[in-house]
């Protein structure tokens, strides 16, 4: 349920954070005003998100499986959303950041 909980979360937070971009014409109080508007829908689906998922994953990998998330939702956000190529140095990250997901689920004992 976490990780389906955080992919919606960041769905709604990328057209939050980004969306306002394919309106330039909107005075940035305006662009500011929505965002917080469809901002307060993503935490009502990060915070169940991460209070559901404490316990069966520590803070630390819930952090770095929203960040892997977020690059994720991102990718397919900026080609669909904003026309935007995707080059090799997002791939690159993208594996970097999938390196993380592996070194903070390895057990430390």
């Amino acid at each position: 349920m976490t990780p389906l909980l955080l992919v919606g979360s960041n769905i709604v937070m990328t057209f939050a954070w980004y969306g306002h971009l394919k309106a330039p014409s909107w005075p940035m109080y305006v662009a500011i005003l929505v965002s917080w508007g469809i901002a307060f829908f993503e935490y009502c689906l990060a915070v169940p998100a991460n209070r559901i998922g404490y316990g069966t994953f520590t803070g630390q990998q819930l952090k770095v499986m929203q960040e892997v998330i977020t690059l994720g939702v991102f990718a397919v956000f900026s080609v669909t959303f904003l026309g935007e190529q995707l080059r090799w140095t997002y791939f690159a990250a993208m594996g970097c950041l999938v390196m993380a997901v592996v070194f903070i689920f390895l057990p430390v004992d």
